[in-house]
């Protein structure tokens, strides 16, 4: 297996779009990561990751809000019970938790629920999710805003309302869910992969963004057995990537001792990796003289060739290539 550098500030080790480089390891005793007089928001936690992520969180103490409109894993419906469900085993467990049964979409609600129950907010877990998959030729238009509008709209409508909350105390931790549709593509699921990509962007502008307000935020890809995946998965498989094996990733990248911002990881089956772009070295043409598509094809190897490949952290590093062609250039 050909091994590459993932890690933007360590060359040597992690995965990038393509290969990856698997580490076993044995658990190590560290710093106890705890969240009291915190407040988290979980979305979609009626069930499958969302669940396991706000059982996790009130194990550590957090105070949770447990989100979920009860809605079919297609969109349909409506249940309370899911979220009330999980805010029952979180207070049975000796944890607290209040239940939200509004949609992402009315982000604003969510909020006022948490500031109302707790006075504040800390941690924004975007779990919520739904599918609706075909292929791109019958692809309808209700499936494609739909998708939209439950991943990219919901989690904007959820993350903005909290962001003023964040910014004012200077601290947050917000935390998208992406997913390997999105980076890798995934026959049948366009409308779910652009969302799911789209979140990336938010993931990294809102780093950006943030980072002065102490608001760090990051992404992940999951791979979970959950409802949305059963009966995509072998049985013999499907019980080894329980959801329960996501969320300490997540419960971290909530937590004060995570200090990586605009981060994306894969994670799932008891394995962590972490995700960066990689882009070919490319052909340098005159930008006097122009270039023509023939020109194009007779560099395309050198457009292609990812020996000794960049990997750009943000948008300077990402131009360093093309302004170090347009200063040769400059009269």
């Amino acid at each position: 297996m050909q091994q590459r550098p993932v890690d933007c500030d360590r060359p040597a080790r992690g995965r990038h779009l393509g290969y990856y480089v698997t580490l076993t390891v044995e658990p190590a005793m560290s710093e106890s990561v705890r969240f009291e007089d915190k407040v988290v928001i979980v979305t979609g936690a009626g069930g499958g990751l969302g669940r396991a992520h706000a059982l996790l969180f009130a194990k550590h103490g957090a105070r949770v809000v447990v989100n979920d409109l009860g809605g079919s894993a297609h969109g349909e419906g409506a249940n309370a019970s899911a979220a009330d469900r999980v805010v029952q085993e979180i207070r049975d467990a000796g944890g607290t938790a209040v239940a939200n049964h509004d949609s992402v979409t009315d982000g604003g609600h969510i909020v006022q629920n948490a500031l109302d129950a707790f006075g504040r907010i800390d941690v924004v877990v975007n779990n919520a999710g739904i599918l609706r998959d075909k292929s791109f030729a019958k692809m309808e238009d209700a499936d494609w805003d739909l998708v939209y509008r439950v991943h990219v709209e919901g989690a904007y409508k959820v993350t903005h309302a909290a962001w003023p909350h964040l910014r004012e105390q200077n601290f947050g931790r917000v935390i998208f869910t992406s997913s390997t549709s999105g980076i890798y593509g995934n026959f049948g699921q366009s409308n779910y992969a652009m969302a799911k990509l789209g979140l990336y962007g938010l993931t990294r502008t809102l780093a950006l963004e943030g980072r002065k307000n102490g608001i760090f935020v990051n992404a992940i890809a999951p791979t979970g057995g959950t409802r949305m995946t059963e009966g995509l998965i072998p049985a013999n498989v499907f019980e080894l990537l329980k959801p329960e094996l996501v969320s300490p990733l997540v419960v971290y990248l909530g937590s004060d001792q995570c200090q990586d911002s605009g981060s994306l990881f894969e994670v799932g089956g008891g394995w962590i990796g972490k995700v960066r772009w990689e882009r070919s070295l490319g052909a340098s043409f005159d930008p006097h003289a122009g270039f023509s598509p023939e020109d194009v094809a007779a560099h395309w190897q050198s457009i292609s060739d990812f020996d000794g490949a960049a990997h750009p952290a943000d948008n300077i590093e990402a131009l360093k290539e093309m302004m170090a062609n347009v200063q040769k250039y400059v009269k």
